[in-house]
């Protein structure tokens, strides 16, 4: 049969994919070939070269995780949960294939399994699941994977609308919000659906892309399974090697992860492995498992995690002014869903009208089918696939509405030069509670008012006759119409922005492009004007650079490296007609069309000349060293300390929230720093700490550093007063006159609110007060600044530890023995240069000591 609407859904799954199809108006799961609903988003290839994709595959990869823990061999043939680094530079080496896979060609082995078990047609025009935070290059990485398994269409549904399709076809009430909760084995998603008569729109998303039911299976290990193995043996080398312990780490989840399932409907679960599966410990014994996993332990466990989607959700509701007493619905999608405990804390925290009446493991896929059904097949698809030997029709009607009734246009298309004349038709639906009657068809065609069934997917059969009431075959010989729901356009999931140079700070930021905001629909034009070119260029010389990202809600104004790098469009000099200054104006536009399908208009009045881009979104992330995150880390603890010391200007209890943060995911990197999944997910939430700093300093700085400023100077002036007698009159002259400057000078700034005048200005005030406490106190004060280093060794982070232990050590054996000016001036400039930038004394400090 020839299809004219696409018809086929697939959730391509972190951990499990499910495919769907709609047959006689109804979106039906297709059985996998071990006749389960899912199958494991599990690849391989075996020595024979073969690839083998699900749950035969997952067999083979449980094996070889136990042969990997035992050998302690790196060699891997099979591999699962890559749909978490879609659209990075992450690469699968197989040996038995001799090559490197990305994540989106194992995804392509998925998608292809899946064409397999559709046996009656040759399906290849599909709608393909995504997680609502996916960025582009994300995306375009799944259309990749669609074109690489043979598909000629494919278009990308997010999952949370997915699952609203399959929800609100069922449902009685079709007005109100929804908040659609969905957690996979390796994303999480919620999106808040907005319903008037049955039409969909969704009003705003939020999610993490690195946060899943993998997170709770990694935790049972770390925090139960692992402590409980080192009481019972001696394992002090895997945990102290990081290639032991990660496949160590990998075999326990072969049992972490189906007691964690289990413990969703039982109150308890043993764990118990068979002889050999382990091997043997430090002093030779053979580790084996025999634990029972209860309820009750896992939920301390898991809670950390659940409550980071739970913040999320009320993050999402709190910024739409809304609270879970607004939200009529709670959908649950996704496999952990089962959780009683998380089920529990929803209705706690958010809203007890938590819904569990749709499939979460299916759902989404029901849902893409369902929406599959209302997008017609590409005409140069539907014309190669065309059976000529029927009479070929041409039917025309909404595919979704919320009317009871719907006019159906039908006529003879011109391909079919052989229908014979008289014909008549009759639609009947699929219930054959309704039909339309034998219809004669004009050579201009007909229109039928086609009756609906409400609240479902209403299938009609197209019954076509001669004149003499002899049945005959035709394409279409069905259509299906959605009654009761209806999706509104996708919406943007991130702000389209571009990193500008900020003119009072110096730094790049991000600047969100009018009309491309998060949750706008497609298409959607973002234009900004008022921008100025960095560079000359011209024919023949030069280039300019714009820097497209993606940003979350709070990335305006922020650092654009804290937000998703897109594409650097480059204008070359040879793209220009003539000679372009540098400080040109520049007006910008951003067309969105779809997912991956983005277009740069850059205008420049100087030229009367625009210059048209298409962005490429093939770009692919990159997880940093465990090394390089480590000192990111670093600087964000530094930049959280300097906001403490902002005090009331910046939110203590938000401070410390980060300050939690940092601690959380430093530790998350300490436990795994060689797994590339790890060291994303760390990026990603650090880039949110970062921007959360950004937004506190630009809303504290200026009252912080206008206190400072204001204070230094009192205390200038206080201590010059306490200590006049006691100063030689020449440094006191020159004290008084510097002193008589500085108060001109700091209502001035004040008035411009320069931040980076006044921070310069009590650099030169605080250099002062140090230069009247080296006249007054000389060696005794470079004592106490020794003193107050050893004191607080540890809170500092010193470039050489070892080395500043020893000048600090040395510094105090020459305070006991009549240490000299000189010799202590030169140790402390030797101690200073061991501090980061950020905790040295100010270069008016530094400068007296020279």
């Amino acid at each position: 049969m020839a299809r004219t609407k696409i018809d086929y859904g697939i959730d391509l799954g972190t951990t499990n994919s499910a495919l769907a199809r709609m047959e006689m108006g109804e979106p039906t799961i297709k059985k996998t070939d071990t006749l389960k609903d899912t199958m494991p988003s599990c690849v391989g290839f075996n020595k024979k070269k073969s690839v083998l994709a699900g749950d035969p595959a997952l067999n083979v990869f449980r094996s070889d995780v136990l042969r990997a823990s035992r050998t302690n061999s790196d060699e891997n043939n099979f591999f699962i949960e890559f749909k978490r680094t879609m659209g990075t530079d992450k690469t699968f080496p197989s040996a038995n294939m001799g090559r490197n896979y990305s994540s989106e060609q194992l995804s392509a082995e998925i998608l292809k399994k899946f064409r397999t078990l559709v046996t009656d047609e040759d399906f290849r025009a599909v709608i393909i699941t995504i997680p609502a935070k996916f960025t582009a290059n994300q995306t375009d990485a799944t259309m990749r994977a669609a074109k690489l398994a043979g598909f000629e269409y494919c278009e990308l549904l997010q999952e949370p609308i997915a699952a609203a399709m399959a929800y609100g076809l069922d449902v009685a009430n079709k007005n109100g919000r929804w908040l659609v909760f969905d957690m996979g084995g390796g994303t999480f998603d919620v999106a808040l659906m907005r319903v008037e008569e049955g039409i969909i729109k969704v009003e705003d998303t939020e999610g993490d892309n690195y946060l899943g039911g993998k997170n709770i299976d990694l935790a049972v290990v770390d925090e139960i399974m692992l402590p409980l193995l080192a009481e019972g043996y001696a394992i002090d080398s895997f945990l102290g090697h990081s290639d032991k312990k990660a496949h160590l780490v990998k075999a326990l989840k072969n049992w972490a992860e189906p007691a964690k399932i289990q413990l969703s409907f039982a109150e308890s679960s043993d764990i118990l492995s068979d002889a050999d599966d382990f091997p043997d410990d430090d002093e030779g014994v053979e580790i084996e498992l025999d634990l029972k996993l209860t309820r009750e332990m896992l939920y301390p466990v898991e809670r950390p995690i659940f409550q980071k989607s739970i913040d999320i959700c009320k993050d999402l509701l709190k910024r739409n002014g809304l609270t879970g007493n607004d939200v009529d619905s709670l959908i649950l999608v996704g496999g952990p869903t089962y959780s009683l405990n998380l089920r529990q804390m929803l209705r706690e925290q958010v809203t007890n009208k938590v819904d569990t009446r749709i499939d979460p493991m299916t759902a989404v896929a029901r849902g893409a089918s369902l929406y599959a059904s209302t997008i017609n097949v590409p005409e140069s698809m539907a014309s190669k696939q065309a059976d000529l030997a029927k009479i070929q029709l041409e039917v025309r009607h909404e595919s979704t509405t919320v009317e009871t009734s719907e006019l159906v246009t039908i006529k003879i298309a011109a391909s079919s030069a052989s229908a014979p004349d008289g014909m008549q038709v009759e639609f009947e639906r699929g219930d054959k509670a309704w039909s339309s009657g034998r219809l004669t068809i004009g050579d201009l065609g007909d229109v039928i008012d086609v009756q609906l069934e409400e609240g479902r997917a209403n299938f009609f059969i197209i019954n076509l006759y001669d004149q003499s009431g002899n049945r005959l075959q035709c394409e279409p010989d069905e259509f299906t119409i959605l009654q009761g729901t209806k999706l509104g356009s996708a919406t943007l999931p991130y702000n389209f922005g571009i990193e500008v140079s900020d003119a009072d700070s110096g730094k790049l930021v991000f600047l969100a492009l009018p009309g491309l905001e998060k949750n706008r629909s497609y298409p959607a034009t973002g234009v900004q004007s008022g921008l100025r070119t960095q560079r000359a260029a011209g024919p023949g010389v030069g280039e300019i650079l714009i820097p497209l990202y993606q940003g979350n809600d709070d990335a305006d104004k922020t650092r654009a490296i804290y937000s998703e790098h897109v594409y650097d469009a480059v204008i070359k000099g040879d793209d220009l007609k003539s000679f372009l200054p540098v400080d040109s104006p520049l007006e910008l536009t951003v067309n969105v069309v779809k997912d991956s399908v983005i277009r740069m208009k850059a205008f420049f009045p100087t030229l009367d000349d625009t210059v048209t881009i298409d962005v490429e979104t093939e770009n692919v992330q990159t997880a940093h060293s465990a090394e390089w995150l480590g000192e990111e880390i670093g600087k964000a603890k530094r930049a959280l300390k300097v906001l403490t010391e902002y005090g009331e200007h910046s939110d203590p209890t938000e401070v410390e929230k980060l300050c939690q943060s940092i601690t959380e995911i430093e530790t998350s990197l300490d436990q795994a720093p060689s797994d590339y999944d790890r060291r994303m997910q760390v990026r990603n939430n650090l880039r949110d700490i970062l921007r959360k700093v950004d937004r506190i300093e630009d809303s504290a700085e200026w009252p912080a550093t206008k206190e400072k400023l204001e204070e230094t100077l009192n205390d200038l002036e206080d201590y010059l007063s306490r200590h006049r007698e006691s100063l030689n009159p020449a440094v006191v002259e020159r004290a008084e006159a510097a002193l008589r400057q500085f108060s001109e000078q700091v209502p001035i700034v004040i008035r411009a609110q320069d931040n980076r005048l006044a921070k310069q200005l009590t650099e030169e005030i605080d250099g002062t007060g140090f230069a009247l406490s080296d006249a007054l106190y000389g060696v005794q004060l470079y004592i106490k600044i020794l003193r107050d280093y050893d004191e607080e060794f540890e809170i500092h982070d010193w470039s050489d530890r070892n080395r500043a232990r020893l000048l600090i050590n040395q510094g105090l054996g020459m305070a006991a023995n009549s240490p000299t000016r000189d010799g202590m001036r030169g140790l402390l400039r030797e101690i200073f240069s061991l501090l980061p930038e950020s905790d040295q004394p100010t270069d008016h400090v530094k400068a007296s000591l020279n």
